[in-house]
């Protein structure tokens, strides 16, 4: 193979390792075990954050780039792009099951595409409606296919329908201040920015302890967090976070600087194919047709938009880095 060819073959490797990581975070509500829902996530991001630590000690020569300032508003962001994404994915899934939340999440590089054309005008609005049509009709059918599956009720396919746009929307609003944030400092900042976020999660779960062991929702003080009891929790819980942030930022940069960004801003939505069949697996069947349906016409409203998008843009092929998720 010539290097042009073994570049991008690893890059496309490295693109599905990424989403493959990022995915993880849809699993949470299926591997707690006998302990809740709120154990998993504090003692995930717990882990989150002493991964930052480590982080800034690695990074230390770099901190003083950034000013005190902007430490606490990374901090802040990690604890809104992280903790606050991670939980109303792991509450979606929870409440609407494996398909709806991934459908709506992976909508999100579509979103980001239309508010930087919004603000910055690339391409014209009628060579949306194709792409646009093929989101609503995919998220109409996901939608319908997840509420009538028999273990859910209305009211909880409705909650797991506003956790999973709180997610969206927390993205969202992440990404677009991260971004601003970051266009304003070195290069060389950049893990350490990182780094921050990630200690923002953990200090963030850290402060959610008190609250949540005086309202009894947490069972690791009833159930014991010795090896045998806690073990598997704890397990999942670093490989989640280890998967989700670490392995997934380093090989979504590694992917990126290997492959055309109108290629690699579509290869985003492989993170909800994952998603949907981990949580299938999990569940142990199958998707419903109409599941299936709803979520392939969001992936090709998706790719389709991206790529009408991008194409039109003179910086279409640069690599975008991703620094945390």
């Amino acid at each position: 193979m010539n290097p042009a060819a073994v570049s991008l073959f690893l890059g496309l490797l490295y693109a599905l390792v990424a989403t493959l990581g990022w995915a993880l975070n849809f699993i949470t509500p299926y591997v707690t075990g006998p302990y809740s829902l709120y154990d998993l996530m504090m003692v995930r991001f717990l882990f989150v954050g002493v991964l930052g630590i480590g982080g800034l000690i690695l990074c230390r020569a770099r901190l003083p780039l950034i000013t005190p300032g902007r430490r606490l508003l990374a901090a802040g962001l990690g604890a809104l792009g992280c903790l606050g994404y991670g939980v109303c994915i792991a509450a979606g899934v929870h409440l609407a099951g494996p398909v709806l939340t991934p459908a709506m999440v992976g909508m999100v590089p579509l979103l980001l595409a239309l508010l930087g054309n919004a603000h910055h005008k690339t391409v014209e609005w009628r060579r949306l409606i194709a792409p646009l049509s093929c989101l609503l009709v995919g998220l109409l059918l996901a939608n319908l296919g997840s509420l009538y599956q028999p273990a859910l009720n209305p009211g909880a396919w409705l909650a797991g329908l506003l956790c999973s746009l709180g997610a969206v929307a927390l993205w969202l609003l992440f990404s677009m201040l991260n971004q601003q944030h970051l266009d304003r400092l070195p290069v060389q900042a950049t893990g350490a920015w990182t780094a921050l976020m990630l200690v923002g999660a953990g200090v963030a779960a850290l402060c959610l302890l008190p609250p949540l062991l005086a309202l009894g929702l947490l069972r690791l003080p009833v159930l014991g967090v010795g090896v045998e009891q806690a073990a598997p929790l704890f397990a999942w819980s670093l490989v989640i976070a280890l998967m989700s942030t670490v392995v997934g930022a380093w090989a979504w940069n590694a992917a990126t600087r290997r492959l055309p960004m109108v290629l690699s801003g579509q290869l985003i939505a492989l993170e909800s194919v994952f998603a949907s069949l981990l949580g299938l697996a999990f569940e142990g069947r199958g998707p419903t047709p109409m599941e299936a349906a709803g979520l392939a016409t969001v992936l090709i409203g998706v790719a389709l938009a991206v790529r009408i998008i991008l194409a039109g843009r003179p910086g279409a092929d640069l690599p975008v880095p991703i620094t945390g998720r």
